[in-house]
């Protein structure tokens, strides 16, 4: 029998030579490289967002929680357009706008400056419940990484969240296996306890991890993308 399943999209070969051209921070190789196909398909195939005017009123928001390692975001956001893929070759030089961790008063692109752990998810739950009140138009979506839900700050955006019933918040949730304490029922269970809806998709299966992260939702969403383990 013939199979009809498309085999998975690839990574533009653009986009992994510009990720080639950053070095310099070996340390977060692993956190970086696991963002790389959530963070291509997002800006992709679903962000609103214009890279010749990354301030547009309207457009969607995308929050890097997993700010340490932003090697790959700052490949995509050069492959987008939204600045000169020159400024790869200098990561965190002197005088380079691209640092060890993204600021957004230097990159074109970057809503939040991130790194340290647990800031972005309560962040987008601000962000959010802001749009709502304001009624701006945009949804909020914002990447963590699996071992940043060990956070209590995390715990208390996602409650709060479920409370609010913020249908502009996506979250995605990388899980490459680093977490320390884990959830009873999986990661999305943390989240689902809570009132939000959920899905899962394979960081490879560039169509599958689209339905799951546009998936029509009443609430808060997570999509849980599994990756290759850290350190395999």
């Amino acid at each position: 029998m013939t199979s009809t399943t498309a085999p998975p999209r690839p990574l533009p070969p653009a986009l992994l030579h510009n990720l080639r051209r950053l070095t310099g921070d070996e340390k977060h190789d692993a956190a970086a490289h696991s963002t790389l196909d959530v963070l291509w398909v997002l800006h992709d195939r679903v962000l609103r967002l214009r890279p010749d005017d990354p301030a547009m009123p309207g457009r969607d928001r995308f929050l890097l929680s997993k700010g340490h390692g932003p090697a790959s975001y700052y490949a995509v956001l050069a492959s987008a357009g939204f600045f000169p893929e020159h400024w790869l070759d200098d990561l965190a030089g002197p005088t380079a706008p691209l640092g060890h961790h993204p600021d957004r008063l230097l990159v074109p692109g970057v809503e939040i400056s991130s790194g340290s752990l647990g800031h972005g998810l309560p962040l987008a739950v601000g962000l959010a419940r802001g749009l709502d009140l304001t009624g701006d138009a945009g949804d909020v979506h914002v990447l963590v990484g699996d071992a940043e839900l060990d956070e209590g700050s995390n715990h208390e955006a996602i409650a709060l969240a479920g409370r609010w019933g913020l249908r502009r918040l996506r979250c995605v949730v990388v899980d490459n296996a680093s977490a320390t304490l884990g959830w009873p029922g999986g990661i999305a269970r943390r989240f689902e306890v809570e009132g939000w809806s959920s899905a899962h998709a394979d960081a490879a299966d560039h169509d599958a991890l689209h339905a799951a992260l546009t998936r029509p939702a009443d609430g808060p969403h997570v999509t849980v993308v599994r990756t290759a383990r850290k350190g395999a």
